[in-house]
């Protein structure tokens, strides 16, 4: 199924205008009550959800899968790449354009998983559950761990201001090819069809910048976290913490989340490494429907 083919389905694409230098670009699925909001990681769109969303709509849910701050069809700004504020694009999507008002489950990967800890951070008691999924936590031990892992050279790469803009151009999708095959195990996961979605997100004007931006901005996200943690404590809502089996940060999900929340389960997924609600989406949709049905 290729993003095009979604059309195909009963897919709502939107933009919630947060601003006049600011659109953030959703697609939307199923009518339920019960409200789930899917963030992705870098260097992906709401795309990487295509396996889960029409599931999650016939459990009875209405999904909203976004394209947060930067990229795909959301708006590129300059700025804004902490995680709080991205946080507060998500919210006013939720709250302001689309009027949802019961309190609603966030799931977060990657990067997504550093905005979606934030957002219930700072909007409390509007959310019920929280889902992370395989990543470090800024201002967390485990996250002063694994920065200087190998296995996550990127962080300090990203972090460099303009060379790797400089590097990537013109070769974005070999880029990302190799960006994914590094941190992989099911490498039928990411079809052709679906580097070309993710190419051709990371090849428009400014997108490469601001893919890079949230990872320029982990300073200020270890001081927002530090903050958030010392202001409110931690968290007491249900949280699911996910891992690969094969992935960097797999195996230290359970401590990481028990930094910063009360309530804690753990699994992992078999048969992935970082890229799990693609690798391996059955087993996650197990998990994830069992731990929300708790």
């Amino acid at each position: 199924m290729t993003e095009k083919e979604t059309f195909n389905l009963p897919v709502i694409h939107g933009m919630a205008v947060v601003s006049s230098s600011l659109r953030i670009h959703y697609a939307e699925m199923g009518k339920g009550e019960k409200v789930i909001v899917l963030i992705h990681g870098f260097p992906q769109t709401w795309w990487e959800w295509r396996h889960i969303i029409p599931r999650l709509a016939e459990a009875g849910y209405r999904v909203i899968a976004v394209d947060y701050r930067g990229a795909g069809s959301s708006w590129k700004p300059a700025s804004g790449y902490d995680k709080k504020t991205m946080a507060g694009d998500i919210h006013f999507l939720v709250k302001e354009h689309l009027k949802i008002e019961s309190p609603i489950t966030i799931v977060g990967h990657d990067i997504g998983l550093m905005v979606a800890y934030a957002y219930v951070q700072e909007y409390r008691e509007e959310t019920s559950h929280l889902v992370v999924i395989d990543a470090p936590l800024p201002g967390t031990h485990i996250f002063d761990k694994i920065r200087t892992d190998h296995r996550v050279w990127h962080f300090a790469f990203h972090n460099v201001r303009d060379l790797p803009e400089m590097l990537i151009a013109g070769k974005e999708r070999q880029y990302l090819q190799s960006f994914f095959n590094y941190r992989i195990y099911n490498t039928a996961a990411i079809t052709d069809q679906d580097m070309d979605t993710f190419t051709i997100a990371y090849s428009a004007p400014g997108a490469m910048k601001a893919g890079l931006e949230v990872y320029r901005a982990f300073d200020q996200d270890i001081l927002d976290n530090l903050d958030f943690l010392a202001k409110k404590g931690k968290l007491t809502i249900p949280v699911l913490a996910v891992g690969g089996t094969i992935s960097t940060s797999g195996p230290i999900m359970k401590e990481m989340m028990e930094e910063v929340s009360e309530n804690v389960t753990s699994v992992r997924i078999p048969d992935t490494a970082h890229w799990v609600v693609e690798e391996n989406p059955e087993a996650f949709l197990k998990e994830l429907l069992q731990f929300l049905s708790q």
